[in-house]
């Protein structure tokens, strides 16, 4: 049986932070309880695409899905686990952000099966809270970190940002380091630097148009900091027994984000609720993002009708483009890709198609060959956007 990854976004937060530019809005309960009847409808009519699927990971992201009544995500494992075939050992991961989240619900989510959690902590200062717009301090998350382990999760990974304004080298060095001696200490960090991102009140702020004078505002670090906290991260990281196996993702020993690592290596993955996106069987598509559509379509049309009608961007994909994806998206992780897996999936060597390419960035030593694969260098996962698009036909 073919395995399948399932994402299911929740929408909803308390506040939208400053950087963020995802799908994501405070909404009030009403609203709410109709988006969630609206979605256990979509998840139950998809149930039939799946069947011949295992279902390997499950990860509820948003928004803020522990921002809702912790009953609605029970309701939608109960769905999951009686129309799927979800694995004994299916890896189900919920965001979450610290203030959202109490001993009780955090206890709910794992009853219901929810075997992993991911703490958006960002920054270990309150300063830096404030600047993100964080609607948590350092204290709420000891607790809710607290509050996890007692509940029973033994799996679980933290968010960090760095880059952020104001912030030296020094800053995000304690950062790691508190992180790190948290007991028991995480499974899985994600580290990532602050992207200004178009729509975001820091774009308005820090963009190339933005009417603010510089002078009052707080700084962003440089290039040549940005570049030092990038490489100090692996060298904290992996002093405290984390090893990156992606360009911002590390982890202890087999704790791999299972969900993510199926992105990364091109396997199928279906989406529920507004925004999300999916690839089966070499068709990507995108489920519509306006919330009163979606909730009015599943509602109002013939069942058979109603996934048409909330699915969008319908693309097959071609051979060119399985092959682009499948480099530049596993090129991500430290093990790079597998010529095997590249000729088993595409029946045609790797070197015959992007031969030229390999030897290119191989002689620039930002790319190595082995008897299994190619990987990128240190120095190439530091240039890897630069890499990536190398591999575009």
């Amino acid at each position: 049986m073919n395995s399948i990854g399932i994402y299911i976004h929740i929408p909803f937060c308390k506040q939208k932070c400053l950087y963020c530019d995802f799908l994501s809005f405070p909404e009030g309960m009403e609203q709410q309880a109709l988006y969630f009847d609206a979605l256990k409808k979509e998840i139950e009519i998809s149930a039939g695409e799946c069947e011949d699927y295992e279902v390997t990971s499950v990860f509820i992201g948003g928004g803020t899905p522990t921002s809702v009544e912790p009953s609605y995500i029970a309701d939608i494992m109960g769905v999951l686990k009686g129309q799927y075939n979800l694995a004994e050992n299916a890896e189900i991961t919920i965001e979450c952000n610290p203030g959202t989240a109490d001993y009780k619900a955090l206890r709910l989510y794992r009853d219901a099966g929810i075997n992993r959690i991911s703490i958006g902590l960002q920054s270990a200062k309150d300063n830096e809270l404030l600047i993100l717009g964080r609607i948590h301090n350092r204290k709420q998350f000891e607790e809710c970190y607290k509050n996890a382990r007692l509940a029973g999760f033994d799996n679980v990974n933290v968010d960090l940002m760095s880059a952020l304004p104001g912030q030296t080298l020094r800053d995000w060095e304690s950062n790691l380091e508190y992180v790190c001696s948290l007991e028991p200490s995480p499974e899985h960090i994600s580290a990532y630097s602050l992207i200004i991102e178009e729509g975001t009140p820091f774009y308005e702020m820090y963009g190339e148009n933005s009417g603010i004078r510089r002078e009052h505002l707080l700084p962003l670090p440089d290039e040549d900091t940005e570049r030092e906290m990038y490489h100090r991260t692996k060298e904290i990281l992996e002093k405290n027994g984390y090893y990156r196996y992606e360009i911002s993702n590390y982890s202890k020993s087999d704790r791999e984000s299972r969900h993510n690592v199926r992105y990364w290596n091109g396997g199928d993955y279906i989406g529920f609720g507004i925004g999300a996106a999916s690839l089966m069987k070499g068709i990507r598509y995108r489920n519509i993002s306006e919330l009163s559509n979606y909730v009015e379509a599943i509602n109002k049309l013939d069942i058979f009708d109603i996934l048409k009608a909330i699915r969008t961007e319908v693309q097959p994909l071609s051979k060119n483009e399985q092959m682009e994806e499948f480099m530049f998206l596993g090129l991500r992780m430290v093990r790079g890709v597998s010529c095997a897996e590249f000729e088993r999936r595409f029946s045609c060597e790797m070197a015959e198609v992007f031969g030229e390419v390999i030897a290119e960035l191989r002689g620039e030593e930002l790319l190595e060959v082995t008897e299994d694969g190619i990987h990128l260098t240190d120095y190439g996962l530091d240039l890897s956007n630069y890499c990536m698009a190398k591999f575009l036909l």
